[in-house]
């Protein structure tokens, strides 16, 4: 059997949209499922739109995944190089192996005419394609002597290679999620293959490089599928053998109206890439917004496949175990930020607390606030179960660290009664007598203490939250009270006392 050897080919003109990193996943699951070899290729023909530090991105991201790379531009192997553009000439010997064939051709339109084209067609409500029915009328090696195409060449006259479609012919493709797919060669344009700086299109450029590298399996994105029948005729006319295909469906917007894309995320909140983009017009990442790698991957894997089962969480060894191209959707899959965040959760639960402990402290740290490893690991107990981010710690913690500067209105005018402020004062007075602040006996002190009084508990505890707290949120209060200590709670009873009563008035 054929060794399976698949690659992901981005081309680097930008930040990897979270649909490519899936395509790369994809290709890795299937790989390491079947004992075969994971390939990185850069496809960087198209110079015009090359961006300084995209390749760099692509490679991180990978890295960030979890994804190893087995054959690559860092890695090496016996089938380099990894990056197209090192290799241009080599691409021009293969188109001309297809001039030889009779399967191709040289064209010397210009920009100009082809647009005057384009623009003629569609006021006709037509679409231009430029194959048999009007290549003979254009300026190509077809059309003219060649006495007289050979003289341009001379000339250096600017030419592109195009590939010359069979006129009239069912083209017959088969596709591992697809199936059998049949398109006719009379709606297929004769594609550029070299194009006039010299530089080879995709279609000649992967094909090769794909046959060169014994590439097995072409797992890509659905975008492509249009050109498969071109593919298929490409390993025809070089007497290749084929890799068998697999096109994935799209990623969906969140309404699933259409391709999700960057602007989806800047207007729900939500990122499109998996790693911050520092260059140009910059995007978040997942990585940077607080996603563990893990949970990313795990919910790029079931946009598009499932396993036939209930499981929703797969380590990356059991999503290897689990992964198959037949269980991939057809359909394009609706992608739901809300899930995303799901996953994060269900993995930060998975986290010890001491490793949150770690990450917070850093996240303190950037604010100013310094703190025992052993204080956060007994804050994270009280809130770990309703965060999904790190940065949602403090969200949900930040009283512990410093007292509120507003405090609830809402609770204010449902709270606040003329009662409370000297109330507050007596607890005040009372806690100041206290030797000992640890939750329990605090609590039972404080609840005997309102007892005595004959005060009602919910008054007396809610108002005495709002000044710790700022609102009615937080963990067990006596909990908050023990971590930030006595001196600090009678400070902030009396400062929410001062505060909060000159609103009332």
């Amino acid at each position: 059997m054929q060794q399976v050897r698949v690659r992901f080919a981005p081309s680097p003109t930008g930040p990897l949209h979270i649909g490519g990193v899936r395509t790369a996943l994809y290709n890795y699951l299937f790989a390491k499922k079947n004992k075969g070899i994971f390939i990185l290729r850069i496809e960087d023909t198209d110079q015009t739109r090359f961006v300084e530090g995209a390749e760099e991105y692509i490679m991180e991201s990978l890295k960030w995944c979890g994804m190893k790379i087995d054959e690559g531009i860092i890695e090496g192997g016996n089938y380099g190089p990894y990056r197209q553009s090192d290799k241009k000439l080599q691409y021009r010997q293969y188109a001309d192996m297809l001039m030889n064939n009779g399967d191709a051709y040289y064209a010397f339109d210009t920009p100009g005419k082809l647009e005057e084209l384009r623009i003629s067609a569609e006021r006709e409500g037509n679409a231009f394609i430029y194959n048999a029915s009007i290549r003979d009328n254009m300026r190509n090696s077809l059309s003219m002597p060649e006495s007289k195409w050979k003289e341009l060449l001379e000339k250096e006259e600017p030419y592109v290679i195009r590939y010359k479609m069979p006129l009239n012919e069912d083209v017959h493709c088969d596709d591992m999620i697809r199936g059998h797919i049949v398109v006719n060669t009379s709606t297929l344009d004769d594609k550029v293959l070299i194009k006039a700086d010299g530089m080879p299109t995709y279609h000649l450029a992967h094909l090769v490089d794909d046959h060169l590298m014994k590439i097995s399996h072409v797992i890509r994105g659905e975008e492509w599928l249009p050109s498969l029948p071109l593919h298929f005729l490409l390993y025809r006319s070089f007497g290749w053998e084929k890799p068998l295909f697999a096109h994935l469906p799209l990623l969906l917007k969140p309404d699933g109206k259409g391709k999700l894309s960057k602007r989806d995320g800047d207007k729900m909140g939500f990122p499109v890439f998996p790693l911050f983009w520092p260059y140009g017009e910059t995007a978040k990442g997942y990585r940077e917004e607080g996603y563990y790698p893990e949970a990313f991957v795990n919910m790029l894997a079931l946009l598009g496949w499932n396993p036939g089962t209930e499981q929703e969480i797969f380590t990356m060894d059991e999503l290897i175990n689990a992964f198959s191209i037949e269980r991939v959707h057809k359909s394009g899959s609706r992608f739901d930020p809300e899930k995303a965040k799901w996953f994060n959760h269900h993995y930060l639960q998975l986290r010890s607390n001491n490793e949150l402990a770690l990450e917070f402290r850093d996240y303190l740290r950037a604010q100013g606030y310094h703190h025992d490893i052993g204080d956060l690991e007994a804050i994270i107990s009280l809130v770990k179960e309703r965060v999904s981010f790190v940065k949602d710690i403090w969200r949900e913690t930040d009283f512990f660290f410093k007292s509120p500067d507003v405090y609830d209105k809402e609770v204010i005018k449902k709270r606040w009664k003329p009662e409370t402020p000297a109330q507050l004062l007596e607890l005040k007075a009372f806690l100041d007598e206290r030797d000992t602040f640890t939750p329990q006996i605090t609590e039972q002190a404080v609840k005997g203490w309102i007892e005595k009084k004959e005060y009602n508990t919910g008054d007396v505890m809610n108002a005495f939250r709002l000044v710790i707290v700022g609102a009615s949120r937080g963990p067990h209060l006596f909990d908050i009270i023990s971590f930030i200590g006595k001196e600090e709670t009678l400070m902030r009873i009396e400062k929410g006392i001062a505060v909060i009563g000159n609103k009332v008035q």
